[in-house]
This record gives C-alpha cells, sequence and structure tokens, in this order.
C-alpha cells in the first residue's frame, strides 16, 4: 500500500472536509439514489480516502462515480456526521479533469456540464437548444432523440432565440476565475 498524505491533505484543504469524521455508517449509500449506478458507493468513497492509499485515491479519479453524483445532498441529510460528500464529489470532478483522468464511461456526463454551463456562460441562464448543440456536437449523438424536438418546438419548449439576462459581462467575469 503506497500511502499519499498530500493527496488527503490537499483534499481536506480545499473541501474543508475532515474525512475521518465517518464512521462507515452507510447512511450516505443508502440515501444516495445512484449508489447501484456506481462502481464505488459513497460510504466507499469515504473509505477509500480513510486509508490514503494513493492507487485507491487514483481509482477514485478515474471512477464513474465522481461524475454520477448529482450534489442532491441526501448523503448530507442522512449523515449523522453531516459530512459534505457533494463537496468532496466536486473536489475529486475537479481534479479528475484537470488530470485528464475522465473515466471513459463518463464521457457523456461531462459533455453534458460542458454544454450546460457554456449556456450559462453565454446567456446567463439555460439556453434548451444551445445546450441541445453543446451536448450533441461533443458526444455525436446527432440523431439520438431528433424525434422529440418538433414536439417539444411546438409546445413552446425549445425558444429559437435565447433569452439573454442583463449583465451577461459579469457572468462571462464569474467564467474567467473558474478552472473550467
Amino acid at each position: 500500500m503506497i500511502t499519499n498524505q498530500e493527496s488527503i491533505l490537499e483534499l481536506q484543504q480545499h473541501t474543508g472536509v475532515n474525512v475521518n469524521r465517518c464512521y462507515q455508517c452507510g447512511k450516505c449509500t443508502a440515501g444516495c439514489q445512484l449508489a447501484e449506478e456506481m462502481d464505488f458507493p459513497p460510504s466507499m468513497v469515504m473509505h477509500m480516502l480513510q486509508t490514503r492509499d494513493e492507487e485507491l485515491f487514483q481509482q477514485l479519479l478515474n471512477s464513474k462515480t465522481i461524475w454520477l453524483c448529482v450534489s442532491c445532498q441526501n448523503c448530507i441529510e442522512r449523515c449523522p456526521m453531516s459530512i459534505d460528500i457533494p463537496q468532496i464529489m466536486d473536489y475529486l470532478r475537479e481534479k479528475s479533469a484537470g488530470e485528464h483522468k475522465i473515466n471513459h464511461q463518463s464521457r457523456d456526463i461531462v459533455a453534458f456540464h460542458r454544454a450546460f454551463l457554456d449556456s450559462i456562460k453565454y446567456t446567463g441562464r439555460l439556453y434548451e437548444i444551445g445546450l441541445i448543440a453543446g451536448y450533441k456536437t461533443r458526444t455525436f449523438h446527432l440523431t439520438q432523440d431528433v424525434k422529440l424536438a418538433p414536439k417539444m418546438y411546438a409546445k413552446g419548449k425549445l425558444p429559437l432565440v435565447p433569452e439573454m439576462i442583463k449583465g451577461t459581462r459579469n457572468i462571462k467575469g464569474i467564467f474567467s476565475k473558474t478552472k473550467i
């Protein structure tokens, strides 16, 4: 076992979360709607971090788990220690992307995240057609769901022109300060 105190210390400094407070009750995993889809459920993530094993830390950076977490915060609500697992997942996603270790099966999720954020960055709010276009061009799922578009357009759910907020320059300023 190769231990790495630096990775965990950096995680704890960045997130403010002490992983050693977890006593493995499993309530986070029991409340997670996506735990069955994850390669490592939330309680296992906490255990892997507590070991300070560098190999396990790298497995987390390469996992689907960190990209499947939707930050619903059920785990925090159920945790008797109020451990902020979504904050940890955010940190691990950032680290994974920064080190180019995104799990191959998670690329569609990452494409959606980036398309969503691009929509916010340029219009200040969600622009559905921009989101769809950004996602489709990143994933090449060009014909997926194509039959839904006319129905959604007819119901007014897909406006052709984005609704812009005032102060989009401020939004772009916020994004310029992020790592995305």
